[in-house]
């Protein structure tokens, strides 16, 4: 078995980082996970064939962890329903979705949520005009963290 151990090592230190328990990453063949549950660390990969910024990316999503604070703060903001990685245009160089001061209908796409490879739409849940943009472009998110502000 042929382990990356700096990848191991970074994802371990993204827990420290982050005070998460466990963090795993999946590209192709190539699935780690790496848990503190316990105090030891495990590694479960099939084949090492993935670029080291793919699975830095997947585990991206944990970086966020300071995001909580402001689900206080803005309740009735538009939440993340997954965990993965925002953007805010339909593709690189394309203009945002939305920006502050924008009116949006109800179903109209705010962000893109990628997760596990997927681009998701999120779409308004109500109708109103955009008055903040609480993540910013490929910013890694979390389950239920505020996205934008429709009032």
């Amino acid at each position: 078995m042929n382990v990356d151990t700096a990848l191991v090592r970074e994802l371990a230190e993204m827990l420290d980082d982050t005070g998460l328990t466990e963090i795993e990453v999946e590209d192709g063949d190539r699935k780690i996970r790496v848990s503190r549950g316990g105090g030891m660390a495990m590694a479960a990969p099939a084949q090492m064939l993935a670029s080291p910024q793919q699975p830095v990316a997947a585990a991206a999503p944990a970086a966020a962890a300071p995001a909580a604070p402001a689900a206080e703060d803005h309740a009735d903001a538009l939440k993340s329903p997954m965990v993965g990685t925002v953007y805010l245009a339909p593709e690189p160089g394309a203009a945002d979705f939305v920006k502050v001061g924008d009116s949006v209908k109800v179903g109209q796409t705010l962000v893109i949520v990628e997760a596990m490879k997927v681009m998701n739409p999120i779409a308004a849940d109500k109708a109103g005009t955009v008055k903040a943009i609480l993540v910013e472009n490929a910013q890694p998110i979390e389950f239920d963290q505020p996205l934008i502000v429709i009032g």
